[in-house]
């Protein structure tokens, strides 16, 4: 291509292709406001003249009913296509009024994402801190290699104290795990401070520093029935129909007759 062809057709690209799709310079970058919505305008204009030849000699009215005997589906939005394509417009509602589109409106214009954030001054303050076992209760006693340690001293001190096994158990018990102990923030790279409490990485947790995270996260609330308030009530009503006074509420927990009627 020659040089005077180049630049004509350089113009010509400048003033065609919109403003914000188009190569730009690094003077003109700062200026140039991007767009909110892609271009209508199709890349491909070739594509459909088939259906345009046929549409323009036999008019729309019996190229439609040629399409709709050829065609599967005919009034598929899609096309038959397999991927839709991102500027194809997909009815939601019955009435087609409303539609949707991919990636529309663009993310671009959209308002950012909002990450939640835990209270300040917990661990989990530190976006990077995704662990969930410095406080799972939960399952806090399950594992048999560390049971409640209150249970196990006193099972202890339920036993003959001058067994020589009974002995050598509250010696391991005193001593407490061996396992995991911690690196103490030593990492190959060197000594790192970016997490004091040793949780956040598998080569620095330790059992102190887990113990004392699972006693911050232990459960401090003793729930009662929602029938707790008002016992006097049930036993009156149990009593004025002759009837034995049982365990609690009976009727808790039971679905209204709406509730059990299928929406199907």
């Amino acid at each position: 291509m020659s040089a005077p062809v180049k630049k004509t057709a350089e113009k010509i690209a400048q003033t065609v292709i919109p403003a914000a799709s188009r190569a730009v310079s690094a003077k003109e970058a700062p200026s140039i406001v991007p767009s909110a919505v892609s271009s209508t305008e199709t890349q491909m204009p070739w594509e459909g003249w088939v259906s345009s030849f046929l549409s323009s000699k036999l008019g729309q009215e019996k190229f439609e009913k040629l399409r709709s005997f050829l065609v599967f589906r005919p009034n598929d939005v899609h096309r038959g296509e397999q991927v839709p394509r991102p500027a194809t417009q997909v009815p939601i509602n019955k009435d087609g009024s409303i539609k949707a589109q991919f990636r529309y409106p663009s993310p671009g214009s959209q308002e950012g994402g909002r990450q939640p954030t835990e209270d300040e001054g917990t661990i989990y303050e530190d976006p990077y801190f995704v662990s969930y076992y410095p406080r799972d209760t939960k399952r806090r006693y399950q594992d048999p290699a560390f049971p409640n340690k209150e249970l196990e001293k006193l099972k202890l001190e339920l036993l003959p104290q001058d067994d020589e096994k009974v002995q050598e158990e509250l010696a391991k018990f005193e001593e407490g795990p061996k396992s995991s102990p911690g690196n103490k923030g030593m990492f190959a790279t060197g000594k790192s401070d970016f997490d004091p409490t040793g949780l956040r990485a598998t080569m620095s947790t330790n059992h102190a520093a887990l113990e004392k995270s699972l006693d911050a996260f232990m459960p401090n609330h003793l729930p009662t029935p929602d029938w707790w308030n008002k016992q006097d009530e049930i036993v009156a009503w149990y009593k004025e129909n002759d009837l034995p006074v049982p365990l609690g509420n009976t009727g808790y927990g039971t679905v209204p007759r709406h509730g059990r009627v299928a929406r199907w």
